[in-house]
């Protein structure tokens, strides 16, 4: 059975301390980073974990205790199968099992691991279990004595990747981060090089060009590597993501002097090729330094802050424009202690990532900002609606959740983060004017704590309205505003009257007055203001100005 595990004294050598080492199994899942694998049920975060195996259903004797197993082919939807696979697991003394899963299985897999007093590991199905594997060998492998020494023993398999395809393409070849920082470039004797690429080298950051926002956003939503013809002083090049599974990592860059117009079989696949072990290195110096990517958050900060938004960022974050990005934004309902919003953060980004492994979250002001994949076949109140109780259980009560719609472009998500406030300002704000006792007297639903522009359009409309009559003052008039002054209560029954929809029967029975009482207001209203209330567009502006101008919890009767 293949097996990665912490070694023990062989031939009477002991082992050093301070070179390998198991770790508890709460140290195991920070290092991984929720990202990279979600938690399924309550773990015991003391134990110890001492290696990892690929889990055999025909020999469930073999291996040793306090091991993650590996189980690619188990469970398939199959619950007598996930729970053999459990009853093995515990029966073996299993720390944990890593498995891939689907989104219907959840709540079954976590009935099975509350029952067996075991830890569900779900991976990304875009995460392949050979770079998991690798992932756990590091993690129980050699331990860094500096970060100086890390850092060069992470980029000396890029450094001779890139020596590698330098000698075969002819050119420079430079391998980035996401933050387009040159982490490793080739150094071979007569390699073709342009003022660019030396440039870059230089001070380790590549250069600004009119071409370069458009060929990243390309390069990151390819599949394969794409060959850029000369475009001014830029010699050609090959690119290609790379990436483990669909988590983009960064790009490989090869000038190629090859002087073809296209890209050969074996040029393709040698750009594959290094592409991929080039991956391996990267995802290994992500999970234990985070050394060669930008931070997610940062990527998500810059998108809701909207400022130096390149494009391409949506990509960065495995997230493709053709879906979209969907925003959520969660408002506790008083911040007193920060940490509130970092224990809610934490919380909003385990249940997300058990749905969307590619969820970013951060917290920004007195919010949680998430962004995760849109995703047609589920409503995003679906996924939310669960996690309220949960919210209010472990958190604080009352925490309101904001839903303004999905992001086609990296420059759309700082749009939808306003929506998202405005609708978190009024929902949390007062009660909407002119209500009806019935409305001003009932509780909100629970569902009313996850707003969306839908739910809320009219008051965002009057939101807008107060705005406008606020900048042209003229828009007022100036009778409908000498009447709310001096006769308010002719006032709230012309209010009470627009919003009966101009029935004086209603009317009238929201004031608890009779009908012919409000007959003759209005007919006074009408003679002293001279407003044609009878005319539609004139109760549509009556109606805009006594909403913008009455203060919140006007009585209307």
């Amino acid at each position: 059975m293949d097996s990665v595990k912490a070694p023990s004294p062989v031939d009477g050598v002991p082992v050093r301390d301070d070179v390998l080492r198991t770790m508890t199994l709460h140290e195991l899942l920070a290092e991984l980073g929720e990202h990279v694998c979600a938690q399924i049920g309550q773990a015991n975060g003391g134990r110890e974990v001492r290696g990892a195996e690929f889990y055999d259903p025909f020999d469930v004797q073999a291996g040793d205790p306090d091991v993650v197993l590996l189980a690619p082919s188990a469970g398939g939807g199959d619950a007598a199968a996930y729970e053999q696979l459990a009853q093995h697991a515990v029966a073996a003394g299993a720390a944990a099992v890593a498995i891939k899963c689907v989104d219907d299985d959840l709540p079954m897999l976590g009935a099975i691991a509350h029952r067996r007093g075991l830890v569900f590991l779900r991976l990304p199905e875009r995460l392949s279990w050979r770079l998991f594997d690798a992932l756990l060998a590091q993690s129980f492998g050699e331990r860094r004595h500096s970060e100086d020494a890390h850092r060069n023993r992470g980029t000396e398999p890029l450094y001779a990747l890139a020596n590698e395809l330098a000698s075969f393409f002819g050119g420079s070849v430079a391998v980035e981060d996401l933050g387009r920082r040159i982490i490793a470039y080739s150094s071979v004797p007569g390699q073709l090089i342009d003022a660019l690429r030396t440039q870059g080298i230089l001070t380790r950051q590549v250069p600004g060009s009119p071409f370069n926002d458009d060929q990243y956003r390309t390069v990151l939503r390819a599949t394969e590597p794409i060959k850029y013809p000369r475009l001014g002083d830029e010699e050609p090049r090959v690119a290609m993501a790379i990436r483990a599974g669909r988590l983009p990592l960064g790009t490989i860059w090869v000038i190629d002097a090859s002087g073809e117009p296209g890209l050969t079989a074996e040029q393709r696949e040698r750009v594959v090729t290094a592409a991929s072990v080039a991956a391996a290195h990267m995802l290994d110096n992500i999970q234990v330094r985070n050394a060669t990517q930008i931070p997610r958050e940062n990527r998500l900060r810059t998108l809701l802050d909207g400022h130096q938004v390149v494009g391409s960022e949506l990509a960065e974050l495995g997230m493709t424009e053709e879906r979209g990005a969907a925003l959520l934004a969660f408002s506790p309902p008083a911040v007193e202690h920060g940490s509130v919003l970092a224990q809610l953060r934490s919380t909003v980004q385990r249940h997300l990532s058990l749905h969307h492994t590619e969820t970013v979250t951060l917290t920004r002001g007195t919010s949680v900002y998430a962004l995760v994949t849109h995703d047609p076949t589920r409503p995003l109140g679906e996924l939310v609606a669960p996690l309220l109780p949960i919210i209010d259980r472990l958190i604080t009560p009352g925490t309101l959740v904001a839903l303004p719609g999905i992001a086609h472009r990296a420059s759309s998500v700082a749009g939808l983060r306003e929506i998202a406030d405005r609708l978190l300002a009024l929902a949390a704000g007062p009660a909407p004017r002119f209500a009806t006792p019935e409305q001003a007297g009932s509780p909100a639903p629970p569902a009313a704590r996850i707003v969306t522009v839908d739910l809320l359009r009219p008051r965002l409309l009057f939101e807008q309205v107060e705005k406008l009559f606020a900048a042209a003052p003229e828009l007022r008039d100036p009778a409908l505003r000498a009447l709310m002054t001096d006769s308010p209560e002719f006032a709230t029954t012309l209010a009470a009257w627009c919003a009966s929809f101009g029935s004086i029967a209603r009317t009238a029975r929201a004031l608890g007055v009779h009908e012919n009482t409000v007959r003759y207001r209005l007919r006074q209203i009408e003679q002293h203001t001279e407003l044609p209330l009878g005319e539609p567009d004139m109760m549509l502006a009556v109606w805009l100005q006594l909403r913008a101008d009455t203060p919140p919890h006007t009585p209307v009767a």
